[in-house]
């Protein structure tokens, strides 16, 4: 069955929102009276856990802290008012799109991402028009790991399940995908964690950036 779509995570797959949320806790912590905090790299490893555990791991809190959801708040605030200073998709991402588009694949998002984020940041690097469906935690009763949004979005593209492949950083994206019957594939670029391991997924495919993506795509999407 020919693939006829492409949907993918956004944070850490589709596009790079780390700089975002990194300019964030920085603000936050000088206002706080706390010195500028300097692991980038440890802090993005947090990035899929969402809000809260960004913030606690920038402000060494333990998850149980009375001031942890006081802070979070404050972070999401903040980010309704700093939705893409910084994001943008990864390199190759855009020329990738372009060649789905051209190759009359359509593609779209799924997020676990609000969509009072989702939608502006979509909005502001022009994808909106460009995307077949955005479909984020609002449209459906079960985020991912469940499969409501895959399917959701198999019903408004008119499409099986298996025309569909599903592109995503996190094992929760791949276990939605496969809940719905999609191919999948796990990319190692994003928001990993250390002892994460995308082999173990049991995605369809693994691949450890866009440049290995786009001939996986094009095996599947454009034979």
């Amino acid at each position: 069955m020919r693939i006829q779509a492409v949907l993918f995570d956004m944070d850490g797959t589709l596009l790079d929102t780390a700089k975002d949320f990194y300019a964030i806790i920085q603000d936050m912590r000088a206002e706080h009276g706390l010195a500028a905090f300097t692991d980038e790299a440890g802090f993005r490893q947090h990035i899929s856990a969402g809000a809260q555990a960004m913030v606690a791991y920038a402000f060494a809190l333990q998850p149980d802290d009375p001031a942890l959801l006081a802070l979070r708040d404050e972070f999401l605030a903040r980010y309704d008012l700093q939705h893409a200073k910084w994001t943008q998709p990864f390199p190759g991402v855009l020329e990738l799109l372009q060649q789905l588009e051209h190759a009359g694949i359509r593609w779209g998002v799924a997020t676990n991402k609000p969509l009072r984020f989702a939608q502006p940041i979509m909005d502001a690097l022009g994808l909106t028009q460009r995307s077949a469906v955005l479909l984020c935690p609002d449209h459906v009763e079960h985020s991912k790991p469940a499969p409501d949004m895959l399917l959701l979005a198999c019903e408004q593209l008119q499409l099986d399940p298996r025309q569909i492949i599903y592109v995503g950083d996190d094992q929760r994206d791949i276990d939605a995908g496969r809940a719905a019957n999609m191919h999948t594939v796990a990319v190692r670029y994003g928001y990993n964690q250390p002892d994460d391991n995308p082999s173990n997924w049991g995605a369809d495919a693994v691949v450890d950036s866009i440049s290995e993506l786009k001939p996986l795509l094009e095996a599947q999407c454009f034979c």
